[in-house]
């Protein structure tokens, strides 16, 4: 098994990309800590991976919260004896909403969420790390295409940008000390985003939907738990500081 006895933290865990994840890793014998604000969900999710070779452990809370975070980590390392692995999966998506319009609440709500949340995980796993004294950890980081090309609006293209700089500066901060950080960038996923986002802002919409005609078809959450496996593995021991775009061939153009 390519995750077997590693200690992963996986938030988003409830639903689409980081649910797919946390089935997939338990499967590979991960001792997963899963971390959402449903817990009725994580509760099914840990219910239905009872007879897989890895563990389970949940955890309630908002990412964006900073004492969430602490206490994720905490219980990872309280259940399992230490962190290898922390994946930032939760995420929300704007209203397409361009700079000249947006509201100082889309911009809190998704900093906050997108990049706030994660910075703050980052830097308490990162702690972990180094107090484990064995020049290991692994971070990793679902951003998305949109921090480089123009798939939404202004607050979320700008949150995924800034995590997608946070993921290379941390991959170079602490090369020596053993610990990698890279990101996947996914494109159009199969997931419950669209069903709570807000309605679109008419005009950003219709400046970024243009780039819809050179969409293939949706992703499924199980192509980016594929491509998080990996990262996750030792297989991909070499590979750090990298965005590892997973779109389809979306942005090829």
């Amino acid at each position: 098994m390519r995750l077997s006895g590693k200690s992963i933290v996986v938030t988003g865990a409830s639903a689409g990309m980081g649910h797919a994840i946390v089935e997939r890793f338990v499967k590979e014998g991960a001792l997963v800590t899963a971390v959402a604000r449903r817990r009725e969900r994580l509760e099914e999710l840990a219910e239905s991976l009872k007879e897989e070779p890895g563990k389970i452990v949940i955890c309630t809370g908002d990412i964006g919260d900073e004492n969430t975070s602490s206490r994720m980590i905490d219980l990872a390392v309280q259940e399992f004896g230490r962190l290898d692995v922390l994946l930032n999966v939760a995420g929300i998506m704007d209203d397409n909403t361009a700079v000249g319009d947006v509201s100082d609440e889309m911009l809190d709500r998704l900093f906050r969420i997108n990049t706030l949340g994660p910075l703050y995980a980052m830097r308490k796993a990162v702690q972990v790390f180094l107090s484990q004294n064995d020049e290991s950890g692994n971070i990793i980081n679902v951003t998305s295409v949109g921090a480089a090309h123009q798939t939404a609006g202004v607050a979320y293209c700008a949150s995924k940008a800034a995590l997608t700089a946070a993921t290379k500066n941390t991959a170079y901060m602490y090369l020596e000390k053993g610990i990698r950080c890279n990101a996947i960038a996914p494109g159009g996923v199969v997931t419950e985003i669209p069903l709570v986002m807000p309605t679109p802002d008419e005009f950003g919409f219709g400046r970024s939907s243009a780039l819809l005609t050179h969409a293939p078809e949706l992703g499924m959450p199980e192509d980016i738990a594929e491509a998080a496996l990996f990262l996750a593995s030792d297989e991909s021991r070499f590979v750090n500081g990298t965005i590892l775009t997973c779109d389809g061939g979306w942005t090829a153009f």
